[in-house]
């Protein structure tokens, strides 16, 4: 980036931003200030006052006046945050964290925010005139911001006041705010570097993001290579005459793209939106191919014109006709059966080991699916090439931007090392595509890759430079090898974190919990016990774990190895009750998809620090099963620890137990698992999964120091009568027709469980005594052909069956 000015005297910045104020209540606005709440920020969302009364408005007798008219716009986004899918806010409790106001009467208020934020529409006149009007009432040590995708930055700042312009910057969220990780900072020239730097560590620690610095060009990052990428796809689909199934079959998965793919992906964002994206690149490029390329074709523009904008209204480039999804033919402007690519050569490709095997295999595939995407991916890495010093000052900040804006697994020079460098430049070039003298360069001094280990290839300085991490960034691989490993075996081990603290990582496909992951967990905690202050349950694959290996269970119930089962279920009980009597504090790190068994060694640790994203539950039932790793019991004591002893709370932690496992609930953020009773008061969530391992280890430390193991306690339990009144629950399902048999067979199993069985109401019993009724049902239902052939189902299907 080019300079900035540097922190003068009389800069003054905030020192936390506690409170904001969000100018522009829609999709986006009203997504940036949802975010702002699951991160615990209160905030003010402002919005124009309607010109009109609405009929509800007028009958009501209210006036053009009227608080509530006045608010409406801001107030009615506001609600809508409540029905939108995916979800803006990680709990419903969040919204009370927005407030509502308009553009005339609470500009006072602007004085009170630490940080404004503009989300207008995307006009240059309409947000300089904003900025012109709300300036005055901006605090000298707050920070302005415009969410624009595409409008220069410099262009809007010239309508600040001298004084506003060194804490002025551009702060671009990708839509939705909550999932998509990317921020891109664009400063102007007059931005001070603290600013930059202050927002940076805020955006990163406080709102989890991803954070990249931009140039101020045209779409910046993100949209100007993903719309190139995009564009060029369709481009080479009508030159190949493909389908637009067939370029989605290929430039998914594939090549590690999101399932989206291509036409899906725009279905979703919209065929409007990303017309008015490509155009505010067309329209400030000078002639040439460039410029070309993002005059957005004329199929394209027709689709606009018919209103077929994609998922909004209900088609784009594809239509769901009742269950059946057709695509469109471009030729016809007809909706057809959906077409893909298939075969050997396909298949082939999908058996290659690893993903970037895959994605080499693909692009460089002598067939149909290589003459596809090879131009594809070599005009794209071509043009990342060109841009790189005009766009962002390095690959790592282009290579992220995609990474955590678009879903891609790998940047595009990331891509480049994984087709190899020199090959695929000879190539290139002999084909005509415009690879810049800088990459010549580098070859020519020997240097065949844009990485090595934890440098990349400085363009400016013509030298591999370390990347710059956050040392909140704790990534279990590179700490095994740097560290050590302490154990392992077949599917876990243990690793030195650091300050006396261990990890235990599962490396099982899928990090599903086998015999050797329970082993793994006793071994770890005895040899915590003995050498190291705490353990950290932590993963670094896609999920933290969503189950047993199910699989394994399912030959020995086949075979009818109830011994060997038996012993299975039990040794995973015992694992479990190790990492809740642990003498040194066990803290968990679930993220993602944590469910069954994942769930089930999360529950006992001495805490759990979550990420923001994670999906846990107990599921057991969609393959036949109740829960047989102390998954009953473990709810059942957290639910009843989170009011005060008495026999109504009993019932009602019961029935909550029976409806969290009969219901398979997921939790649909760390804070809904706080609601289903999964994740307590005392435990953190961190909002940063790349950060989730240190703020696992930071608690490991603050507990160490006078650290007691909980004391094993008799459990009260509703016994028959409480029994009676959950199987009642669940004859009520039955007869409704809402349940099969055999789901009503698995719900009285599970009644028996929690209830305590046949004891009388308040009787006290031990954990073992729960931890063997959990493994009886288990082991019965397991037994039960219709168990196995959802279990079967699951593992074909990857779905549930209802049989």
């Amino acid at each position: 980036m080019t300079s900035h000015i540097e922190q003068s005297t009389d800069l003054r910045l905030t020192n936390s931003i506690r409170f904001a104020v969000v100018i522009g209540s829609g999709v986006m606005g009203a997504g940036i200030a949802a975010h702002l709440a699951n991160a615990g920020i209160r905030s003010l969302m402002l919005d124009i006052v309607p010109r009109e009364l609405t009929a509800k408005e007028e009958a009501k007798g209210l006036t053009l006046e009227s608080p509530e008219v006045r608010n409406r716009i801001a107030s009615e986004n506001r609600q809508k945050l409540l029905k939108q899918n995916p979800a803006p806010l990680a709990t419903a409790d969040h919204l009370n964290f927005i407030e509502v106001g308009n553009l005339e009467d609470d500009l006072e208020r602007l004085k009170e925010a630490d940080w404004v934020i503009e989300v207008v529409v995307e006009r240059l006149d309409v947000k300089q005139q904003l900025f012109e009007k709300i300036a005055p009432y901006i605090r000298e040590d707050a920070i302005l911001s415009s969410n624009t995708s595409g409008i220069s930055i410099e262009a809007m700042a010239s309508a600040l006041p001298e004084g506003l312009k060194s804490r002025f910057l551009g702060t671009h969220f990708f839509n939705p705010p909550r999932y998509l990780k990317l921020l891109e900072l664009i400063p102007t020239e007059k931005t001070a570097r603290p600013v930059i730097d202050f927002m940076s560590r805020f955006a990163e620690d406080r709102l989890g993001k991803g954070v990249v610095e931009a140039k101020d060009t045209p779409n910046f990052i993100g949209n100007r290579i993903g719309t190139y990428g995009l564009l060029v796809t369709f481009e080479e689909m009508l030159k190949q005459n493909a389908s637009i199934g067939e370029m989605d079959s290929i430039t998914g998965p594939l090549i590690g793209r999101p399932k989206s793919a291509t036409f899906r992906t725009l279905d979703v964002v919209g065929i409007d939106t990303f017309v008015h994206v490509a155009g505010n690149v067309y329209e400030t490029l000078d002639s040439g191919e460039e410029k070309d390329t993002f005059d957005v074709p004329a199929e394209m523009k027709q689709l606009v014109e018919k209103g077929w904008v994609g998922q909004k209204a209900g088609q784009g480039f594809y239509k769901k006709e009742g269950k059946v999804i057709q695509e469109l033919n471009l030729q016809t402007f007809e909706y057809e059966q959906l077409k893909a690519i298939t075969g050997a050569e396909l298949d082939q490709i999908k058996s290659l080991p690893g993903s970037k095997a895959k994605l080499k295999g693909a692009i460089l595939n002598k067939g149909r699916i290589g003459q596809l995407l090879w131009p594809i991916t070599a005009k794209t890495l071509a043009y990342s090439a060109r841009l790189t010093g005009e766009i962002a000052d390095t690959i790592v900040a282009i290579d992220d931007a995609m990474k955590w804006g678009f879903g891609w697994k790998f940047g595009p020079f990331e891509m480049w090392d994984a087709l190899g460098v020199e090959k695929s430049v000879e190539r290139m070039k002999a084909e005509g595509y415009d690879v810049p003298a800088w990459i010549d360069e580098m070859l020519a001094a020997g240097n065949t890759s844009f990485y090595k280990g934890d440098q990349y290839y400085d363009k400016a300085s013509k030298a591999y430079v370390e990347k710059t991490v956050n040392p909140k960034e704790l990534k279990l691989k590179p700490l095994a090898k740097s560290n050590g490993i302490i154990l392992e075996n077949g599917g876990a081990r243990l690793v030195d974190i650091g300050d006396d603290v261990v990890a235990l990582e599962f490396t099982s496909p899928n990090n599903a919990i086998g015999v050797d992951i329970m082993q793994m967990i006793e071994q770890s905690i005895d040899r915590v016990e003995q050498d190291f202050k705490g353990m950290v349950l932590a993963n670094d694959g896609k999920n933290f774990c969503v189950g047993a290996n199910l699989a394994m269970m399912l030959m020995e119930a086949e075979d009818e190895n109830w011994f060997e089962l038996d012993w299975i279920i039990n040794k995973f009980q015992q694992a479990v009750q190790k990492i809740r009597y642990s003498s040194r504090p066990v803290v968990a790190a679930p993220y993602g998809m944590t469910l069954g068994g994942g769930t089930e060694i999360s529950l006992p640790a001495a805490r759990m620090q979550a990420a923001l994203e994670t999906y846990m539950g107990l599921v057991e039932v969609g393959v036949g099963l109740i829960p047989g790793g102390g998954g009953n019991v473990n709810t059942y004591r957290r639910l009843l620890e989170q009011t005060p002893k008495s026999m109504q709370n009993i019932e009602k932690a019961a029935q909550q137990t029976f409806e969290n496992i009969a219901m398979a609930k997921v939790s649909k953020s760390a804070f809904d698992a706080k609601t289903l009773g999964y994740h307590r008061a005392v435990d953190g969530i961190s909002m940063n999964r790349d950060h989730l391992t240190f703020d696992a280890k930071q608690t490991v430390l603050e507990l160490a120091d006078g650290y007691t193991a909980p004391v094993r306690e008799k459990l009260p339990v509703v016994g028959q009568t409480g029994k009676a009144t959950l199987e009642l629950a669940a004859y009520e399902m039955f007869y409704g027709g809402y349940i099969s048999e055999h789901d009503l067979k698995i719900a009285k199993k599970l009644a028996h469980v929690i209830s305590g069985g046949d004891l009388a109401y308040g009787t006290l019993v031990d954990e073992q005594y729960f931890l063997d009724i959990e493994r009886e049902a288990f082991l019965s239902l397991i037994g039960e052909p219709k168990s196995q052939q959802r279990m079967q189902h699951m593992l074909v299907k990857g779905k549930p069956l209802r049989n």
